[in-house]
């Protein structure tokens, strides 16, 4: 019974919040327009997205032909790391304190996508590339949103690109996303093959909660497929409080024949999102809130515990805790960690380091000056 009101609570609560849409610039009253060309900072984000097209909006229903698209999103100056809101509508917004989106454009097809994908590689002087999956229960505008605040937050040098599946967007659809998270392999394939025929030199796949699954799942169906393109391409894969069975994520791993390297996953032992995964699930493993290493010791992965900078829920800890986001200093302690060995890797981040097997885990612990969770 407790576990049932504890559920309801959580989905009324989800059911009250607003939930994001874009707001345009050209939308807001002309001083609000004038004010947010110089309240934040431009992020621009690339878009591959098999979410269905309905009079020009992408919403829940599925698409077999992806969509490729870039938005340049509006990331507000008066906010705190990790803080992402949305305005209501265009008249009440504040381009202080709100994402807005400054620019869309569609593109065709896939060839004029990776031609402004490779122009803005060539604009940064790198070719590097993050590509981001959000997770379950999340809008179209939602997720590109958190993308910008991300990738500006944690200062990533590469070139943003963002795979929206197609999530129902509410609290009561885990059911849909579960099966619209299959759906969406071969999405992300194309969008990764996309991104490598641009000119892309390494790629860093990045998936939060159930977009983990479906980062898993089409790694999976690459490997056994024999397409190297997606797989050499593969410079970095970061899972953040995957929702994602055990015994599941085993099995995809050794079907891919190992996993790819460096992998990487941040979890949470006190992540409440993932302890009613769970329950649903009727497994009480998943692999976001893992609290026994053993279960992946032969897998080459490093598991870090951000259970000390819990926000909330505890389940987008590298996302919205602006305590980790500072001890992370930008993702360039995450990329030195990638370009190094496993004892030089452990050593970047504070905390009880515990190795079994292939496998090593970092319980991160707090940072003296910086703020944390209780």
């Amino acid at each position: 019974m407790r576990f049932i009101l504890s559920l309801l609570f959580t989905l009324m609560l989800a059911g009250c919040a607003p939930r994001g849409n874009f707001v345009m610039l050209d939308e807001l009253p002309p001083e609000k327009a004038a004010l947010a060309a110089t309240a934040g900072v431009r992020e621009v984000v690339f878009v591959g997205t098999t979410r269905r097209e309905v009079g020009g909006q992408f919403g829940f229903g599925r698409a077999e032909k992806a969509s490729f698209l870039r938005y340049d999103i509006l990331v507000p100056s008066d906010r705190e790391p990790g803080e992402v809101t949305w305005p209501v509508n265009a008249k009440r917004a504040d381009p202080k304190t709100d994402f807005l989106t400054l620019a869309d454009k569609k593109y065709p097809d896939g060839k004029d996508f990776r031609k402004e994908l490779t122009a803005a590689m060539k604009l940064r002087g790198q070719r590097d590339v993050v590509v981001y999956v959000h997770g379950f229960n999340n809008t179209m505008a939602e997720s590109v949103y958190r993308v910008a605040q991300m990738h500006y937050d944690l200062k990533v040098p590469g070139v943003a690109v963002h795979y929206a599946w197609p999530s129902r967007g509410s609290a009561l659809g885990y059911v849909y996303d579960r099966d619209s998270a299959l759906f969406a392999r071969d999405g992300l394939e194309q969008l990764l093959h996309e991104v490598a025929e641009a000119g892309a030199q390494r790629v860093v796949l990045v998936a939060h909660s159930m977009g983990g699954a479906v980062a898993m799942e089409t790694l999976r169906q690459a490997a056994i497929r024999g397409d190297r393109r997606v797989m050499n391409s593969l410079g970095g894969v970061i899972l953040i409080s995957p929702d994602l069975d055990v015994d599941l994520f085993r099995a995809q791993a050794h079907a891919m024949g190992g996993l790819p390297q460096p992998f990487m996953i941040f979890g949470s032992r006190r992540d409440t999102v993932l302890g009613l995964s769970s329950r649903l699930a009727g497994n009480p493993d998943r692999l976001g809130n893992l609290k026994d290493l053993g279960q992946i010791a032969d897998l080459e992965v490093t598991y870090l515990d951000t259970a000390a900078y819990n926000e909330g829920a505890g389940h987008f800890n590298l996302g919205t805790s602006p305590a980790l986001l500072q001890l992370l200093g930008g993702i360039a302690n995450i990329d030195a960690a990638f370009r190094a060995e496993a004892a030089g890797r452990v050593g970047l981040l504070p905390g009880v380091v515990l190795t079994v097997q292939n496998a090593t885990a970092i319980i991160l612990s707090p940072v003296e000056g910086l703020a944390t969770a209780d």
